[in-house]
């Protein structure tokens, strides 16, 4: 069985690996968060962000995958994909979620899309991200 992308996501995800997660994304990769209109652009963003995250989401488990293509939202394109369903706590909320995973032709993560539910659990995220954010110097303060 070969190893993809996606489950070495899952797996330095699972570990908290975050040096893990460099290799994994292309260096123009995108993250749609729910809690910002416009995406997350290039990798060193993208793994601040994910050290916030990792930093903020308590008892994060992925819970069940999907896999097929889907169209990207940067250039239409149609590109292998995952589906990846996570359950987590933030701030006593918990959260039930979906990224969506879209694969470069080398293999690698280029777009990565994230819904969560509720929505008093996304507004929860939200500061947690953004407090996250501003501390590691990623973003300027509101």
């Amino acid at each position: 069985m070969t190893t993809t992308a996606v489950d070495r996501f899952r797996a330095a995800v699972d570990t908290r690996d975050l040096a893990a997660l460099d290799d994994l994304f292309t260096e123009d990769i995108r993250l749609y968060s729910p809690v910002k209109f416009t995406p997350f652009e290039g990798r060193p963003m993208v793994l601040g962000l994910f050290g916030v995250l990792l930093r903020t989401f308590e008892d994060f488990r992925y819970v069940g995958e999907f896999a097929g293509t889907a169209e990207t939202s940067a250039d239409g394109a149609e590109a292998p994909a995952a589906v990846l369903l996570f359950r987590a706590t933030v701030d006593g909320r918990e959260i039930h979620g979906i990224d969506l995973v879209h694969l470069s032709e080398d293999g690698r993560i280029k777009e990565f899309t994230v819904m969560v539910r509720p929505r008093s659990a996304v507004h929860a995220l939200g500061e947690a991200v953004l407090a996250g954010l501003v501390a590691d110097g990623l973003v300027p303060a509101p």
